[in-house]
């Protein structure tokens, strides 16, 4: 009897170790890859933007390199939730570990983009909780993932597993998904073009501007217009958010009835609208629950790669899919339907980037998990296994604001400066090339190297 009790014991601790203990999957490099090629892509929009207008956020409609960066994070995200939660059988807790991570994603949302880090140039910090920003690049990221990681977990029992999936029987496998999709593309419409959008006015809260203190009114009164100052998406974000909550420098500063230097960013016009000077949030609420859209796409993409086995079958259902997503943006943007905008995330815009991920994606998986290509992507590979590390560092700027802190006799004298100014920008007597150059190998490949070492020593930053 004691053996038989002692032979229970053993078995029960064996499954508790196995519960704890999960499979682990094997990494899709390209993934990995087309991640740190993202997040290679937001530090040098950010950082070289200013001077090469063309690969910064277009200022309203249209589509620049900047604007594919934030769809292709929401799509990476939405393929890799089905190959992480196929680990966790257990609903609980799947759904716990996607809770705390959203609440990681807000958390450091709020930190760096917040207000609270004046990182790289401005050496102070702190914010006035009367102008904190609530939304932001990370805190979209959580929601998208939040909402679709949720539904992926308890649309679980609703999935047959009779049938080998196709490549027409997947969608009928997911419907839940597209269900979701649908719904949320029905919201998005109905609120965007239904809701009226009256007279509104703000005050200008900037100490460097001669309109400092000044209060305007921008004349609305219309219903369903896309244009800067009378849209659904930033009424919505005025109401619930609060003005003095939203970003301070939007895109539209640089359009053509801002300023002269359109598409740079310059003194605005001395006939400049009013809307001109106003704050805009370009991942508010309502924007932000279209983008949900971008991650349900990715999602999709993802159980592609688990369901159908063979590399044609996932290249055909992936190809076909991209280029329909892509036209069909294409053919509302250039038929004057529905405008290609990353400030509104409209419907053109989730199909044109959503397709343009895919057919990047196939591309890298092509090269790389059929024709073993890896080496030449080993840089971006690296950023893509430490990506939340670089782009805490890098694009945000948190370790160049710690260096710029180290300066000799004057704040601009410091080791950054010093490194544009010299090492680039004198040596190729241009700033907008010098700048460039600076930001390819002093940040992208720096960071790149630094995420190999760290690679090599198995350290990664996960949330």
């Amino acid at each position: 009897m004691r053996k038989e009790i002692n032979e229970m014991k053993r078995d029960e601790e064996s499954l508790n170790v196995s519960d704890k203990k999960l499979p682990k999957t094997k990494r899709v490099e390209s993934l990995d890859i087309f991640r740190g090629l993202t997040v290679a892509l937001m530090i040098l929009v950010d950082d070289a933007g200013g001077q090469w207008p063309m690969i910064g956020h277009a200022p309203w409609n249209g589509c620049n390199l900047a604007d594919f960066v934030m769809p292709f994070f929401l799509f990476i995200v939405g393929m890799a939730i089905p190959l992480a939660l196929k680990r966790i059988p257990n609903k609980l807790v799947a759904v716990k570990k996607v809770i705390v991570r959203t609440l990681k994603l807000l958390f450091w949302g709020l930190l760096l983009q917040g207000g609270f880090s004046h990182a790289p140039d401005n050496l102070t910090y702190g914010v006035d909780m009367k102008h904190i920003r609530w939304c932001g690049i990370l805190q979209r990221i959580a929601l998208a993932y939040l909402v679709v990681a949720l539904v992926e977990i308890f649309s679980r029992s609703s999935q047959s597993r009779d049938q080998e999936p196709t490549h027409l029987s997947i969608f009928k496998l997911y419907y839940w998904h597209w269900l979701l999709g649908a719904c949320i593309l029905v919201v998005y419409l109905a609120l965007l073009y239904g809701i009226h959008v009256p007279d509104w006015q703000f005050t200008v809260h900037n100490p460097d501007s001669i309109y400092n203190g000044t209060t305007f009114i921008v004349t609305c009164g219309v219903r369903g217009k896309l244009d800067p100052p009378c849209n659904a998406v930033g009424y919505i974000d005025r109401e619930v958010l609060g003005i003095n909550h939203m970003y301070k420098r939007p895109a539209w500063r640089r359009s053509e009835a801002c300023t002269e230097k359109s598409p740079y960013e310059g003194p605005f016009k001395r006939n400049a609208p009013s809307w001109c000077y106003a704050p805009f949030e370009p991942e508010g609420i309502l924007s932000s629950i279209s983008a949900i859209l971008s991650t349900i796409i990715g999602l999709h993409f993802g159980h592609v790669l688990i369901h159908l086995q063979d590399h044609p079958s996932r290249l055909k259902h992936w190809l076909l899919l991209g280029i329909a997503l892509l036209t069909s943006g294409l053919v509302l943007h250039f038929t004057h339907a529905i405008p290609l905008n990353k400030q509104l995330y409209t419907l053109s815009y989730v199909c044109v980037t959503s397709g343009a991920a895919a057919l990047l994606f196939s591309a890298f998986y092509i090269m790389v998990d059929i024709w073993s290509l890896t080496i030449p992507f080993l840089p971006l590979k690296w950023i893509g296994m430490n990506a939340m590390l670089v782009y805490v560092m890098a694009a945000e700027g948190i370790f160049a604001g710690f260096i710029n802190g180290w300066y000799y006799d004057d704040p601009h004298n410091t080791l950054v400066y010093w490194i544009q100014k010299h090492v680039f920008i004198k040596v190729w007597h241009s700033r907008r090339v010098g700048i460039l150059l600076y930001v390819i190998f002093a940040e992208i490949l720096f960071w790149a190297v630094v995420a190999g070492i760290l690679h090599r020593l198995g350290i990664y930053w996960k949330l």
